[in-house]
């Protein structure tokens, strides 16, 4: 039987899965169109922000358990160190390339992972925020 992963890293994940929910949210009523994300500075701080928390979440999880498999975990975190501590070298190519070819793929996996250990939606630190 597999071992049940610590409910911290839950937590976790589920804010990855929220975080990721949201980005998605900003294109829900148009198409993700480069031009129009670069353009639009209110949604590229958010979807930014967004990044923030999955890489946050994502060093968290490496941290409280190296063997959770999640591709490109330390890009990840890498991307979010980038965006908080040399903003200034984050283009929006970097953040719609992630958008767009990363995320879907991270959100399959903790989805995944989410269910394989039978959770419903837990009540994460993003989660009581916006309650």
């Amino acid at each position: 039987m597999d071992k049940k992963i610590d409910i911290k890293i839950l937590v976790w994940l589920e804010d990855v899965s929220m975080a990721i929910d949201e980005i998605n949210s900003f294109f829900s009523d148009r198409p993700k169109v480069f031009a129009e994300f670069a353009n639009d500075l209110r949604t590229k701080r958010a979807v930014e922000r967004n990044i923030e928390i999955i890489g946050e979440a994502t060093n968290r999880i490496l941290k409280t358990d190296e063997n959770i498999q999640i591709t490109n975990a330390r890009k990840i975190v890498n991307v979010r160190n980038q965006v908080i501590h040399n903003y200034e070298r984050i283009d929006d190519e970097t953040i719609w390339n992630i958008v767009i070819n990363h995320l879907p793929l991270l959100r399959s996996e903790v989805e995944k992972l989410l269910s394989d250990n039978n959770t419903q939606k837990l009540l994460s630190p993003m989660k009581k925020s916006r309650s």
